[in-house]
């Protein structure tokens, strides 16, 4: 007795109608945006009540004169205030995806509804990215694209806002490439140390890098550090009791089991998966990676219009397009120091703390 099988051709192939996108971590830096002075990512949105291409950002230093005593004479004894400025140049940035009847026909899923997830994540992720380049850049310049030059003249005029390993002394005056040769991976590993001297070095930095401000009257700075460091840190026999004795023991909120925030002598430490390593770079050919500690008004970005999407119906409607537009430049926020307002700039929120990177063995 034969059984009826159905032939192959017969077989229809059921496809669920659900669809899964690509796994995309939402930004980290969400959280650190906002549109006043005490935000680490200061948001702008002058453009788009007005036209124009570019968003400045102003920056008034703090008096430094003695003023006058008793009966001495104030008048023709004024101090110069001393304003600093910096514009941010938007541009426009969009991507489309394009959808026909046809393939929606023979797909089981909506076609349409997937190209509008998957240009949302798109923007995030550019957000992101943008924000983490301009972290690393150098006077404005993507880091991989600037020469030996222009980082040995901006570690001058940043010097003391940066930080290779863990001594400053591994600073090698106006050399850049040098300097990142010193890191080794044994004492130039994120700690505990390199954190607290990063944040010294932020507070008595000329001009301040000024910290945030919670609850009135806690002031904090926050470190944005890559994956590698962010594991050293965490193995960090000091930050290791910290979080035994001084966090809660709660399994949800102990870092020892979440893997989560890591705080330290008045700084966050924020892990960062995406901040990138410089591959080979330190002593020996070691990686090494850039961290950032940062206080209000690090990075200014400027929006002309917010990201909107838009769609577009054509050949006789057979074609379905939507996109995804938005106006937007995203630059960390430098001040002159010299004479001039943009003679030798410094990076105004942040120290950028070199350290060891090595990859998990």
């Amino acid at each position: 007795m034969a059984d009826t099988t159905a032939r192959a051709g017969l077989t229809p192939q059921q496809w669920d109608d659900q669809f899964f996108m690509e796994y995309v971590r939402e930004s980290r830096f969400k959280r650190y945006m906002g549109t006043n002075e005490n935000s680490i990512i200061h948001i702008k949105e002058d453009l788009t009540r007005k036209p124009g291409d570019k968003v400045t950002f102003a920056n008034v230093r703090k008096l430094r004169g003695t003023g006058v005593t008793g009966n001495q004479v104030l008048e023709g004894n004024e101090e110069e205030l001393d304003s600093r400025s910096m514009a941010v140049t938007v541009d426009v940035r969009r991507n489309a995806v394009m959808v026909t009847d046809w393939d929606e026909q023979k797909s089981a899923i909506d076609l349409r509804n997937a190209g509008k997830t998957a240009l949302k994540l798109w923007e995030m992720e550019k957000l992101r990215d943008d924000t983490i380049a301009a972290l690393y850049s150098i006077n404005g310049v993507l880091y991989a694209a600037a020469s030996e030059g222009q980082k040995d003249a901006w570690l001058t005029d940043n010097n003391d806002r940066v930080l290779f390993g863990a001594a400053k002394g591994n600073t090698v005056a106006g050399d850049h490439s040098a300097s990142l040769l010193n890191i080794d991976n044994t004492a130039d590993k994120l700690t505990t140390g390199m954190v607290s001297l990063a944040k010294r070095m932020a507070m008595t930095a000329s001009p301040a890098i000024k910290p945030i401000r919670l609850r009135e009257d806690e002031e904090w700075y926050v470190m944005f550090a890559g994956s590698q460091a962010f594991r050293d840190l965490s193995q960090d026999s000091a930050m290791q009791q910290a979080n035994r004795d001084a966090r809660p023991r709660d399994v949800m909120d102990n870092p020892l089991f979440t893997g989560g925030s890591l705080i330290w002598d008045g700084v966050i430490i924020r892990e960062i998966p995406e901040i990138p390593v410089l591959t080979g770079v330190g002593a020996g050919g070691i990686d090494v990676s850039a961290n950032f500690l940062v206080g209000a008004q690090a990075i200014g970005v400027a929006w002309a219009q917010r990201p909107r999407t838009r769609t577009d119906v054509r050949d006789y409607g057979f074609r379905n397009g939507v996109a995804i537009q938005e106006i937007i430049g995203v630059q960390k926020l430098l001040f002159g120091k010299g004479a001039g307002d943009t003679d030798d700039l410094v990076q105004h929120g942040l120290v950028t703390a070199y350290s060891a990177a090595v990859a998990d063995a």
